[in-house]
């Protein structure tokens, strides 16, 4: 009977035995919850297969160095930060050697553990994208994909927060935020999240990243898109060229007037001193 009791216990502590799927694209960021709030008699182990990376132990926490990690292949180097009001374990900049399984084991007077199936996507480097408009134009800078419902997006330029999507609210940085730089010129597609910049001007060259936060069951993703806008001059407008032209006849008529004068005068002296002559 106790026996039995045991067994129970020990299949009620893991939550699942298939454990939570988890989909990541290479290069992104991703966050494992643990959906509690530790505490000083709670202790907190993440495991990578069988190796642990990560843990808390009341009030203090750490993460693995790259010897323990990594076994010489400084798998996890700079890329493990903890999170110590919940536990949770985020894994920057994560690449095809990362996939693998995650245990999470929360000790509070029983073992209770979480296993994270994970699954990088090896994708072809997109690279920076690039983007050149002339001065005046418009630009669309647009999303990967269409946004979800509980996607956070923000935009960016030169670290400057800009705009932001988050559900189904949308906000654009106010003049003294961006230093009216962007006056009435920023659009949202609420519907893609895509950025628009209309009358576009030379001081609007730089980078544009995109950050996009998205949540599922027990974990969540961030991933950043970099464009870089070049802007050139679109040169003189219609008016100024029709002003250049006139002031240009205006003065080859004043030259030819000159030129005209310093003719007649130059005959009439001649003729004065033929005359004298005669």
């Amino acid at each position: 009977m106790c026996k039995l009791v045991m067994l129970l216990c020990c299949l009620i502590c893991v939550s699942g035995a298939d454990g939570v799927s988890v989909s990541v694209m290479e290069g992104d960021s991703v966050t494992l919850h643990t959906d509690v709030e530790t505490n000083q008699q709670e202790n907190i182990k993440w495991y990578f297969n069988n190796t642990l990376i990560a843990r808390i132990n009341g009030n203090l926490s750490d993460t693995c160095t790259d010897v323990q990690c990594n076994e010489g292949t400084e798998r996890f180097r700079d890329r493990l930060q903890l999170d110590n009001q919940t536990g949770s374990l985020t894994i920057m900049n994560i690449n095809t050697t990362h996939s693998e399984k995650y245990t999470l084991q929360v000790i509070r007077g029983s073992n209770n553990e979480t296993i994270f199936n994970v699954t990088v996507i090896d994708v072809p480097a997109a690279g920076m994208k690039r983007k050149a408009v002339t001065e005046g134009e418009s630009v669309t800078l647009d999303t990967p994909e269409e946004k979800k419902t509980n996607d956070v997006m923000a935009w960016f330029f030169n670290d400057i927060l800009i705009a932001e999507i988050t559900g189904d609210q949308s906000k654009i940085c106010t003049d003294d935020q961006c230093d009216e730089r962007f006056r009435d010129r920023l659009k949202l597609d609420n519907q893609t999240g895509s950025l628009i910049i209309t009358n576009i001007r030379s001081t609007d060259s730089g980078l544009y990243n995109l950050k996009i936060k998205s949540s599922r069951n027990r974990y969540s993703t961030t991933s950043i898109k970099s464009f870089t806008v070049s802007v050139t001059d679109s040169g003189p407008s219609s008016t100024a060229v029709a002003g250049i032209c006139a002031a240009v006849a205006v003065v080859l008529l004043v030259v030819a007037a000159v030129g005209v004068i310093y003719y007649h005068r130059r005959s009439s002296i001649k003729g004065e001193y033929h005359l004298h002559i005669v």
